[in-house]
This record gives structure tokens, C-alpha cells and sequence, in this order.
């Protein structure tokens, strides 16, 4: 019991010690003293280390630099063997101030970044900003004001997330010096005002004092030497109470350069002198050097050319001490200093790197919103008059018959594999980022690339050219494949072979490399007789938009997209293409497809479901064209459809009655898809009415809000079969039908 009541008494010692260092140094310096004792009787070496560390840094306060390196060794030895990381950071803080403030600027910079280091792995905001400031401190003594004012700038950054209001006053105070040597007044004086603003709240004697004679500086450049002097005084003053040598030193310079610049020579050599006997009797080489400067100047001024040599003799015997103690320093650390010059490039190269991501990111967010804003454009513009074609055929099956009918098949699989051209090609960037993923399907590899080759046979005859097809695959076997994304890939290579081909053939060719029970891989080949491809152009075909030959001499047309897209959809079945060519001996594109083997589907005709009979639409749609064929399907299925042609009609209309379904274009004039499907969600008879957005938009998938906004996305132009299936299944209406 009595040994845990020392131990609260030590904490309280410590913890009034470190609160009173800014008012009255001297009793900071006594209850450490007696929280030492305590804590050596205790024999807790956490309390003892700690104790050791806080006298170090009282005595480092009031320049009694002996006494501060013999108890924050003292402290490091204790630290050290109960692993006390933090204590260690701590104690390293102090030895980096004490070589600091004596003229060792590369060894104190040494210690606080090993320091900074450890505060960063503990998340210490508090410690980071002080030791921050600190370093600022190292580099404008050395003279790099440019990494000073970065470091000042992070410590008032993270003396802000610590909430810690005297921190942030530091780090201002020190920035306000810095924008003074840049001639920017104006800022300085917003700065230091707020730092004094600060340490009135945080009661910070000692840093208050900094703080006005920083005001005092302002003044001074400014040429308001009333107010400087009034400031530079009344810090002496703070400075004498609080024993804070340093700072004393400092401002009766800048107080004899005052009277020195209002031609007070007296005033200004007894100020100079009062400061220059504190920094010889500690040993301040900076304070020195500049007090030395000043009273050659004074002595000068007055005439008196002895009194003058003799302080620039001692000016200039100073200077070079300084400057031959900071080369052995230099030499002494040379591998410490090298150890933290590579610290310092690893953090400066990982702030350039992260410079640099954040640069490619937003760089790539604002491409990616402007290339965004195209698809969306130009998918709507494409496929919205292809969907008058694509409707008209489906409309049209039920009419004809025949060669007709042949010839309708031929029309509809040509116009949606336009679609799914234009599709892939608008989506290209989703390929880019590896977003696609294939959609397989029960389907006849025979009649499929059959399909394929009728698709492009008036092509080449109109070229006078041969297109064969020639399968080494069983004609009625079936596979799992992603129809669209192959079709893509054999058309790509048969119209670049037509495109380059004058005369002679292209063929198609498959063949069965490998048969499995379940799987067979299938070598895909397209051979031309052409032009053929250059060695070097080989490597550059499926490069994105790439043209081999000038855009002005090239005969044949094209983006330059198409076996890039050929590339990355091969890549996208687990496989890759390769090109073998000769020049003027045409060439040869080949790859293999590992498919999945499985049963024919049996043809059944489209469902016409009485399911639908009765319903009703509201549908908001702006191409009249579009509106007309997708009423005339529904009427097919007994649906009553009301058309409007904006958004902004379409929420009035579902205002009044209650329809079954929506079906709501995205681009519309007036008022789009979904803003009008937001407002009928919100406060309308139909807010909980089935909405189905129907849209040319390749990018509209990529919206999480879309969604939830609709039950689904209808793609123009539209499926018969989607959207038949997308009004049947419907959770809605499969809830009414139960009812009924």
C-alpha cells in the first residue's frame, strides 16, 4: 500500500513538474528532483528513467547543457533496459536540442529523426509536431530554409490533430520567421498573431514570450520600431522570469539592430553587450556570432576604428570556429549523417512517389470522367437509331417466311452483332480495367462461325475475294461460350484480313487440338493472303489504337482499336493470339480456346404469355421511332401503353394513375430518366411501381445508384425476350398473380 501511494506521488511530482516548465523552470527542476529520489527508493526503473529524462530536458531548457547529457544518458541506460521505446524517443529528443542549441545541427538532426521514427509507429500526434518543429529548427539554423518551412507546416499539422493549441503556436511562430526572410509581412504577421492568440489560451509563459518577440520581428521589417521595441521588451522580460537564455540572447540582438536602424549607437551597443554576455558565458556560438557582427557595425558607425577591428576580429575568429566545429562535426558523423541523409531520401522519395500517384490518380479520374462522358454520349447516339433495326426484325418474324426468313435471320444476327461491336468498342474500358467477365451460353460453334462468315462474305466478294470456312470440329457439337465476345474476336480478324487482303482468300479454320470428357480445345485460325506484316509492326498490332501505316497514306479506314480489343478479349478466356506473316505473303492470326462441351438446346418458339394481358405502361421515351416499335410489341402481349417523350411529362402522369410498369429512357430532354424516377420513388401513387430504365448507356451498369434506383436495365436496342422476361418475373407482379 505505502509503496503504491510513492508511486502515485512520484506521477503527481512529475506530471506538476512538466506543467509548471513554462512559468517557473526552477520548480519543474525541483520536483523532478524529488520524483527522482522516489522513484531510485521505489526502484522502478520506468518512474527512475523517466524522472532522469525530465530533469534532462528542464536543464536543456535553461542552457545547463552539462547537467542535461549526464541525466538523459543516465535516462537511455534505464530506458533501454526495460525496452521503454517511447522513453527512448523522448531522451533522443532531448540530446538532438542539446546538440542543436549547441551548434552540432547534423547530430541533433540525427537524434530526432530516429526519434520522429519511433513517435510515427506509436501514432504520438503530440511528439511527431514537437519533434517536427524541432527539426525545422536544425535546418534553418543550417540555412535550408526550404525543408525548415516543410517541416514547420507539419507541425502544425499534426499539433492540430493532437489538439494541442501551444504546439501549433511553436510551429507558427517559427513559420512567421521564415515568411519574414521571404518579404512576405502581411502573411507573417496573420501567422504570429494567431501563434500569440494561441499561447494567452494554453498559458505558455515561455513560448508566449517567443511568440511576441516573433511580433517584434514583424514589426521590425516592417519599420514600426515603436511596437518592435515595445514587443522585443517586454520579451526580455518574459524571458528573464522564465531563465530562457536562448531566447534572451536572440532578442537583445534584434533589439540593438532596432536602435542600430534609428541610429541610437549608445542604446545599441549596451543591448548588444547585455546579450553577448550571456552567450559567452554559455557559450551560445550563433548569438555570439551576431552580437560580434553587430558591435563592428556600431563601432564603425561611431568612428571608432580600434573598438571596430577588434569585434571583427572576433566576429570573424568566431565565424571560423563555428564553421571548422561544424566540419568535425561533419567528419565525426560522417556515417550517422549518411545513415540519415538515406532516411531522409527513402521519406523524400516516398513523398515524390505518393506526389506522384496522387497526381497519375487524379490525372486518371479526370480522363476517366471525360472518357465516361464520351461512351455515355456516343453508345446513347449509336445504338439508339440501331434499335429501330433490331426491332423492326424481331416484329417482322412472325410475318415471313421462306428465303425471307432466311434473310431475316441474316439481318438480325448481322444488326446485333453491330450491337455488340459497338458495345465492346464503347466499352473498351472496362477491358482496360479488367471489369469484363465472360457471359457463356449453350451454343453451336458451327453455326456460329457460320453466322460470322455469311456476316462478312459481301465484303469480300465485293473485293473479289474468297471467304472459307473450313471446321475440323463436329458441326453438332455444342459448348459453353460467350457468343458476343467470339464473335468479336473472329469478326476483328476477318475484316482486318479483308481490309488488307487485294486478292486471293481468307480462312476461317477450326480444329479440334484436344478432346477430354468434358473439355476441348480448339486451335482458331484466320489466314489471308495480304499484304502481310513487317517483323517490326508485329510487335506493335495490338497495341490500343495503333495504325502501322500514316494515318494520311493508309488506304483502309479503322481506329486502330480492333486487335487490341482482339488481345485483351483472348486473354480474357485464359488464352493468347499469335501472329506469324511474311510481307506481300499475307498472314496468319491463331489461338486456342479451352470450351466446355455440352448438350444441343432444344428450339422452342417464344412464349406469347396471356400473363401480360390487361397490364398497363407509362413510357417515357424521346426518339418517336424507338417509342412506336416498343408499343407495338407490347400490344402484342395485351399491354396498354401510355407514351410521353421527357422525364418531366412522365412524373405528372405518375402523379395521377397507377401503372403496372415504367419504362424509362435515361437521356431524355427537359428532365432525364433519373431524376424523373427519383421524384416518382418519392411522391408519387406510383413509388413503389416496377421501373425499368431502358438505355443506349454502356456506363450505366458502372453506377451503384442506378441499382437500387430501378429493378433493372433494359439494354437499347431491346430484347423481345429480356424484356417479355423482365415484366413476367417481376417480384410484383409474381406477387399479384399469386393474389389472383
Amino acid at each position: 500500500m505505502a509503496n503504491l501511494l510513492l508511486h502515485e506521488k512520484v506521477n503527481l511530482l512529475l506530471n506538476s513538474a512538466y506543467s509548471k516548465r513554462s512559468n517557473n523552470i526552477q520548480q519543474s527542476i525541483t520536483l523532478a528532483q524529488k520524483a527522482l529520489l522516489f522513484s531510485k527508493e521505489l526502484k522502478d526503473d520506468s518512474l527512475t528513467g523517466k524522472s532522469l529524462e525530465q530533469l534532462a530536458f528542464f536543464y536543456m531548457i535553461i542552457s545547463d547543457f552539462v547537467n542535461s547529457k549526464k541525466y538523459v544518458q543516465e535516462a537511455i541506460s534505464y530506458y533501454t533496459a526495460i525496452n521503454d521505446k517511447l522513453g527512448i524517443a523522448n531522451a533522443k529528443y532531448t540530446i538532438a536540442s542539446i546538440h542543436y542549441k549547441t551548434d552540432n545541427y547534423h547530430k541533433g538532426l540525427i537524434h530526432l529523426i530516429e526519434a520522429l521514427k519511433i513517435y510515427k509507429n506509436h501514432d504520438d500526434y503530440t511528439n511527431i509536431s514537437k519533434v517536427k518543429k524541432a527539426i525545422g529548427t536544425a535546418y534553418e539554423f543550417i540555412g535550408d530554409q526550404s525543408n525548415a518551412f516543410s517541416y514547420y507546416k507539419h507541425a502544425v499539422k499534426y499539433a492540430q490533430k493532437a489538439k494541442c493549441t501551444s504546439l501549433e503556436a511553436n510551429a507558427l511562430n517559427n513559420l512567421s520567421g521564415l515568411l519574414i526572410k521571404r518579404k512576405k509581412y502581411n502573411a507573417a504577421m496573420k501567422m504570429i498573431t494567431h501563434s500569440i492568440k494561441l499561447k494567452k489560451q494554453s498559458g505558455d509563459t515561455r513560448g508566449y514570450g517567443f511568440a511576441i518577440y516573433g511580433r517584434g520581428k514583424v514589426y521590425l521589417a516592417l519599420g514600426d520600431y515603436k511596437n518592435s521595441e515595445v514587443d522585443f521588451l517586454q520579451a526580455i522580460d518574459t524571458f528573464n522570469k522564465a531563465i530562457e537564455v536562448i531566447g534572451s540572447c536572440m532578442v537583445y540582438n534584434k533589439l540593438g539592430k532596432l536602435y542600430y536602424k534609428i541610429n541610437d549607437l549608445e542604446k545599441s551597443k549596451e543591448t548588444v553587450l547585455k546579450g553577448l554576455e550571456l552567450s559567452v558565458a554559455y557559450n551560445l556560438s550563433m548569438t555570439k556570432v551576431k552580437g560580434y557582427y553587430l558591435l563592428y557595425k556600431i563601432f564603425k558607425r561611431k568612428n571608432k576604428i580600434k573598438e571596430s577591428f577588434k569585434y571583427l576580429e572576433l566576429y570573424l575568429t568566431e565565424k571560423e570556429a563555428s564553421m571548422n566545429t561544424q566540419t568535425k562535426h561533419v567528419m565525426e558523423n560522417y556515417n550517422l549523417i549518411n545513415k540519415m541523409n538515406v532516411l531522409e531520401k527513402e521519406a523524400l522519395h516516398q513523398r515524390e512517389k505518393q506526389k506522384i500517384i496522387d497526381k497519375k490518380n487524379k490525372g486518371e479520374q479526370q480522363a476517366l470522367k471525360v472518357k465516361q462522358e464520351f461512351l455515355s454520349v456516343m453508345s446513347h447516339e449509336i445504338r439508339t437509331p440501331l434499335n429501330a433495326m433490331t426491332t423492326i426484325a424481331s416484329i417482322l418474324e412472325d410475318q415471313v417466311e421462306g428465303e425471307n426468313k432466311k434473310l431475316l435471320k441474316s439481318l438480325q444476327f448481322a444488326s446485333n452483332n453491330l450491337i455488340n461491336i459497338v458495345n465492346n468498342v464503347l466499352d473498351f474500358n472496362k477491358l482496360d480495367a479488367k471489369k469484363t467477365a465472360l457471359e457463356v451460353a449453350n451454343t453451336n460453334l458451327n453455326d456460329l462461325c457460320n453466322y460470322i462468315v455469311n456476316l462478312h462474305s459481301n465484303v469480300a466478294k465485293q473485293k473479289g475475294l474468297e471467304l472459307i470456312f473450313i471446321n475440323k470440329v463436329p458441326n453438332t457439337r455444342n459448348y459453353l461460350l460467350d457468343e458476343t465476345k467470339l464473335t468479336q474476336i473472329i469478326s476483328n480478324l476477318l475484316s482486318n484480313a479483308i481490309k488488307f487482303t487485294e486478292k486471293g482468300k481468307i480462312v476461317l479454320k477450326l480444329k479440334l487440338k484436344k478432346e477430354e470428357e468434358k473439355h476441348d480445345s480448339i486451335l482458331i485460325k484466320v489466314k489471308d493472303t495480304g499484304e502481310g506484316i513487317s517483323k517490326e509492326n508485329s510487335k506493335k498490332i495490338f497495341t490500343s489504337f495503333s495504325q502501322i501505316k500514316p494515318v494520311m497514306t493508309r488506304k483502309q479506314g479503322g481506329t486502330g482499336l480492333g486487335l487490341a480489343i482482339v488481345k485483351k478479349l483472348v486473354k480474357l478466356h485464359q488464352s493468347k493470339i499469335y501472329v506469324k506473316s511474311k510481307e506481300q505473303e499475307g498472314s496468319e492470326f491463331y489461338f486456342t480456346l479451352q470450351l466446355e462441351k455440352t448438350t444441343p438446346t432444344p428450339i422452342v418458339k417464344k412464349p406469347i404469355s396471356e400473363q401480360l394481358k390487361g397490364k398497363t405502361v407509362l413510357l417515357a421515351e424521346d426518339t418517336l421511332m424507338n417509342a412506336v416499335l416498343i408499343k407495338k410489341v407490347l400490344l402484342k402481349w395485351g399491354v396498354t401503353t401510355k407514351h410521353v417523350s421527357n422525364g418531366k411529362i412522365a412524373v405528372e402522369y405518375a402523379k395521377t394513375k397507377k401503372y403496372d410498369f415504367i419504362l424509362m429512357d435515361l437521356h431524355m430532354p427537359e428532365m432525364n430518366g433519373i431524376d424523373a424516377t427519383k421524384l416518382i420513388r418519392l411522391n408519387t401513387i406510383n413509388n413503389n411501381t416496377p421501373i425499368f430504365a431502358i438505355t443506349a448507356d454502356v456506363m450505366t451498369t458502372q453506377n451503384k445508384e442506378y441499382s437500387e434506383l430501378f429493378n433493372a436495365i433494359l439494354w437499347k436496342p431491346i430484347n423481345i425476350e429480356k424484356l417479355h422476361k423482365a415484366l413476367t418475373t417481376n417480384k410484383t407482379l409474381a406477387l399479384e398473380s399469386t393474389l389472383v
